[in-house]
């Protein structure tokens, strides 16, 4: 734990001397324009006339400052990330396994879960030392359907303490799984709930204060896959593995031996940044199908990265659903870019026969050229190969109409809280202290979190246990991609982001959920907070100080089970 700590404190001192190379980058040209964000280089409305035959010289300055910084990076160690050309598709795609969950005499269903070391094999020839959840990478899928009681013992079989979130889910505070859950080796963790929210693609990871980067990183997440009657009747691909297919997407850095790269060296301030895809634990992954439509369920599992995804051939695809479920209706897209933690699912038609590569081609960060070499804007990454059989069953054309959605005006939002993220990780100038309750928010209550991102870093934005509305972003409407219910949001630098919440019915002032920012490198070094949710009598006091409860072991209440 000490080298742990000695390695964590070296990436902070690293992460200041990182912002200093780029922002001596930037003074070095800021005299040619660097300072510009990167894709921003003529103010919106000006036209810009030029003579065919003319010399340029804004797009000569551009090309040599270009040259230099690119130059002066490389010598860093900042250069561009690809694998693209490189790949075979070799490996046919590993996909989760589900646990079938049993039933208990209550008629919970019951679902074991056991953290655990192991050994994995992603390459010929080399093995891998990695976490797992029943197995050595990865977890399997759980799936639940909206009114079950669901019952889920975790064993913590690893070396290090650790914890078990739930992702998006809407469940008491003590069941959340965050870092006031701690779950110590040797020892077993048992949440219970009641399913009370629509269909959606959930995931399950670890959440220790200052390790969930690591620990993750290592191999420990998992899907949890939420249905409901509603979307049950829709004529949507829905026979997991077959034609509904999940993609867990994480990128790695490995030794020469095959070992992970646990190292926090390189230039990018935003965490590991890898050199190496991985698809549901597969390296250089190829999937056959049968179908001609194939949902998939993305997820961004990485620790940093963020995927501008969609398929080489720029085809087109319908968005059906977001973090926290389904849309009204499909969105067609060509590109769905995903920050660490967001989740998207979509549909895609294929032909008899045809081979096709989905990517992530580089993402639009809002960052100047600088920060875009550091920080993975230029990166591109071929992810996986879809290889379609000579004949297709037919698929029925998506439905124009999918989830029923409340509309929610902005007026209805009792109170509007405001966020700043800065480039220390701080957020509202505070890091992140686990006895001290940042918010305090009535039950049952709506309102309207406006989250700016001050820096001229990348950032998301996570909040627990809810779902929320994006009503402005960046000083506009959400891009299609950003319409649905979210929990995770990409805030670009300089801008701000308006998020209308909801919060349910689970008042405890005991016990606090998070908002993050779910780069988990940042959140490990304190870019995070806390609130309780409490009865609307208790909203007006605002503790100074929030002492944690006790150990899960020792919580004899209602949403724990021992």
């Amino acid at each position: 734990m000490r080298r742990e700590r000695h390695r964590k404190s070296a990436w902070a001192t690293g992460h200041r001397r990182k912002l200093a190379l780029a922002a001596l980058l930037l003074l070095a040209f800021a005299p040619l324009g660097l300072l510009q964000r990167h894709g921003n280089e003529h103010q919106e409305g000006e036209p810009v006339r030029a003579h065919p035959h003319s010399f340029d010289v804004h797009k000569a300055v551009e090309a040599t400052q270009r040259f230099l910084s690119g130059q002066l990076l490389q010598a860093a160690g900042a250069q561009r990330q690809t694998n693209v050309g490189k790949l075979d598709f070799a490996n046919r795609l590993r996909i989760p396994p589900l646990l079938s969950p049993r039933r208990d005499n209550s008629g919970r269903s019951v679902f074991d879960l056991t953290l655990r070391s192991g050994t994995s094999r992603f390459f010929s020839g080399t093995s891998t030392e990695t976490w797992g959840v029943n197995g050595s990478y990865l977890g399997p899928t759980l799936r639940a359907t909206r009114g079950d009681r669901v019952l889920i013992h975790v064993t913590n079989q690893l070396p290090e303490t650790t914890t078990m979130h739930w992702h998006r889910m809407h469940l008491p505070a003590v069941a959340d799984g965050g870092p006031h859950q701690p779950i110590e080796p040797g020892t077993s963790w048992s949440p219970t709930w009641t399913i009370s929210q629509p269909a959606a693609t959930l995931w399950y990871h670890p959440h220790p204060h200052g390790e969930t980067a690591d620990h993750v990183y290592r191999g420990v997440a998992g899907l949890f896959i939420l249905d409901d009657a509603q979307t049950a009747r829709l004529a949507l691909p829905a026979r997991y593995g077959l034609d509904d297919i999940p993609l867990i997407i994480q990128d790695k850095r490995f030794q020469a031996d095959g070992s992970l790269d646990l190292a926090l060296h390189g230039i990018s301030p935003t965490g590991r940044l890898g050199d190496t895809i991985l698809i549901n634990g597969t390296a250089n992954p190829h999937l056959d199908v049968t179908h001609q439509r194939i949902r998939f369920r993305l997820l961004n599992a990485s620790d940093a990265r963020i995927y501008n995804i969609g398929f080489v051939d720029h085809r087109r695809f319908d968005l059906i659903a977001t973090d926290g479920g389904l849309l009204e209706a499909p969105r067609v897209l060509t590109r769905i870019q995903l920050s660490p933690g967001e989740r998207a699912e979509i549909v895609a038609t294929f032909e008899p026969g045809e081979d096709v590569v989905l990517r992530s081609f580089p993402p639009a960060l809002g960052t100047n050229f600088v920060l875009d070499r550091l920080t993975g804007g230029d990166d591109s990454f071929d992810l996986i190969q879809i290889r379609a059989a000579r004949t297709l069953a037919r698929s029925p054309r998506v439905p124009q109409r999918l989830a029923a959605q409340t509309p929610v005006l902005a007026s209805v939002a009792t109170r509007t809280r405001h966020f700043e993220l800065d480039d220390e990780l701080r957020i509202n100038g505070h890091q992140m202290d686990m006895n001290r309750i940042d918010e305090v928010i009535a039950a049952d209550s709506t309102e309207m979190w406006e989250v700016r991102n001050a820096s001229p870093l990348p950032h998301n934005f996570h909040i627990h246990g809810v779902s929320f509305q994006i009503i402005e972003y960046a000083g506009g409407l959400p891009p299609a991609g950003l319409t649905g219910p979210k929990d995770t949001v990409y805030v670009p630098p300089d801008e701000t982001v308006h998020l209308l919440v909801r919060f349910g019915d689970y008042a405890d002032p005991a016990h606090p959920y998070m908002f993050h920012c779910h780069l988990l490198q940042h959140e490990d070094h304190g870019m995070m907070g806390q609130f309780v949710v409490v009865k609307p009598s208790q909203a007006g006091a605002m503790p100074s100080e929030h002492q944690a409860g006790a150990t899960p072991h020792e919580h004899h209440g209602d949403h724990l089970h021992h």
